[in-house]
């Protein structure tokens, strides 16, 4: 009777699942980060991600034969993916657009978001049903739902877009904590 292969059945796995999971994570992250303007934590996460990547691959050529380790790797890379993206989330780093449209009560709102400590611009615009309030403004992602929530207080029905916004420069934004 052969002995249980603790090594490949088990122990290496658990091993290839966590490494591919910090790994997935750390690249989740270099790439956000990367594409958020934050180049230089990006060239660092991605050589750690590469050292765990290689050292892991080579674990796993060795055991070749473990249908385990195969699943744990792919276990891995899906939480790695998961969790780097929540991560990044609770960071909420970036810059944002809002683009708020509405039939009425565009001051008002303009009012409330300055009041807030927000710079907002006001535009006067044409849409489907008639004239129409534009109101711009460039916040903090972290500042998102403070900034959503005050909108849908003053005017619940008004039409939101949000877009990322590559690099702003100048600006109002709200100072200390929200």
């Amino acid at each position: 009777m052969e002995a249980f292969d603790w090594y490949s059945l088990v122990v290496l796995p658990i091993l290839v699942f966590i490494a591919r999971f910090v790994d997935v994570t750390l690249g989740t992250l270099r790439i956000i980060f990367t594409s958020r303007g934050r180049r230089n934590l990006a060239p660092l996460l991605g050589f750690v991600e590469v050292f765990i990547w290689i050292a892991m691959v080579g674990q796993i050529v060795r055991s070749a034969h473990s249908l385990n380790a195969y699943l744990g790797y792919a276990a891995g890379f899906a939480l790695g993916t998961f969790v780097g993206m929540k991560i990044e989330e609770r960071l909420a780093l970036g810059t944002l657009i809002l683009r708020i449209i509405l039939a009425q009560g565009g001051a008002d709102l303009a009012g409330q978001l300055r009041a807030a400590g927000y710079g907002v611009t006001i535009v006067n615009g044409e849409g489907a049903s008639g004239q129409v309030k534009l109101l711009y403004t460039v916040i903090k992602r972290k500042d998102l739902a403070a900034a959503t929530s005050i909108i849908h207080t003053v005017c619940p029905k008004a039409f939101i877009s949000v877009e990322e916004v590559r690099s702003a420069e100048s600006g109002v934004f709200p100072r200390g904590p929200r």
